[in-house]
């Protein structure tokens, strides 16, 4: 059996459409499936459409969180939740083209353990919002040390690589990078991005900025070495000054004033600061480690229009 996990935020117009659309195209190529619809908190009525189409289908399965716990979160409550040989994860919006959907399952068939969707195009953005991806992409690829600039979430994972995520025990996860680390016999398939049928896109620049922000230091540690690159450049700075202000002190010449003194203070401070505050970061999301919560928390779970205990 394959399951289809779908996080869903805010997402009430296009529920009904996902279901049918992903049912229809399974039906036909006659594969078995559970449809997993992960409301992340929406407050729209994004849980009663999931209800609505569990019971019209009995195939689909709602889990409803307690509140908004992340994209990242409730793509992994649908792992420890699917009952399938192989898992699919995609986006609710069906910008990821569900007929790839089959293509990833008969390359599954054939062996492979991870099927990855690769894009080929981002389909219609704005200009900034493009670069902010882009930017992202080529960061965190060379903070992990794997090309990950054409990845997304949309992808096919073996039961075995399913339980190898269930395990970690991190709290603070990036999807997209762990299924590159576990490893596995992997496949590529391509795809483009589609445009949405119905509903807004819920991904600003800011959010995208704030996501990077939290995945890099969730999975790289690259910040932290950065903070030992700017003391050798700070090092390099002062040797520089230091062997100007020493000549100076040696030939007699008059100091022409505080101005590089004062920029010298405000450039090691702003460094000084600059460093501290990745300190600290990474030092909160120890905190947030160590204190053990759950990644989310499941309100309700509706099976076949029934709802579970």
């Amino acid at each position: 059996m394959l399951s289809v996990i779908l996080p869903a935020y805010n997402e009430e117009k296009m529920i009904a459409l996902a279901a049918r659309t992903i049912s229809g195209i399974l039906r036909d190529a006659g594969i078995g499936y559970e449809i997993l619809f992960v409301d992340d908190g929406s407050r729209d009525m994004t849980w009663k459409e999931i209800c609505r189409a569990s019971e019209e289908d009995p195939g689909v399965v709602g889990l409803h969180f307690s509140r908004n716990f992340g994209k990242e979160a409730a793509m992994f409550a649908g792992l420890e939740k699917a009952r399938g040989d192989c898992v699919v994860v995609l986006d609710c919006d069906l910008q990821h083209p569900p007929e790839k959907i089959v293509e990833m399952y008969r390359l599954w068939e054939q062996g492979y353990e991870v099927v990855e969707g690769i894009k080929e195009d981002r389909g219609e953005e704005s200009g900034l919002h493009r670069f902010a991806a882009g930017s992202f992409y080529k960061l965190i690829s060379r903070a992990t040390g794997m090309d990950m600039e054409a990845s997304s979430d949309f992808k096919l994972l073996d039961r075995k690589v399913v339980d190898t995520l269930n395990r970690m025990p991190e709290r603070n996860v990036f999807f997209r990078a762990l299924s590159f680390w576990v490893g596995f016999k992997k496949a590529e398939v391509s795809y483009r991005v589609q445009e949405r049928t119905a509903g807004e896109s819920k991904w600003s620049t800011r959010a995208l900025i704030r996501y990077a922000i939290t995945n890099i230091g969730s999975f790289s540690s690259a910040p932290l070495q950065m903070i030992t690159i700017l003391g050798f450049v700070m090092l390099a700075v002062s040797l520089v000054f230091g062997v100007i202000s020493l000549v100076q002190k040696l030939t007699g010449q008059a100091l022409g004033g505080f101005t590089t003194v004062i920029i010298l203070l405000l450039f090691s401070s702003s460094l000084i600061m600059i460093s501290l505050g990745i300190i600290g970061y990474y030092m909160a999301r120890i905190y947030e480690e160590i204190k053990g919560r759950p990644r989310y928390i499941i309100s309700e779970i509706r099976r076949g229009g029934k709802k579970e205990s």
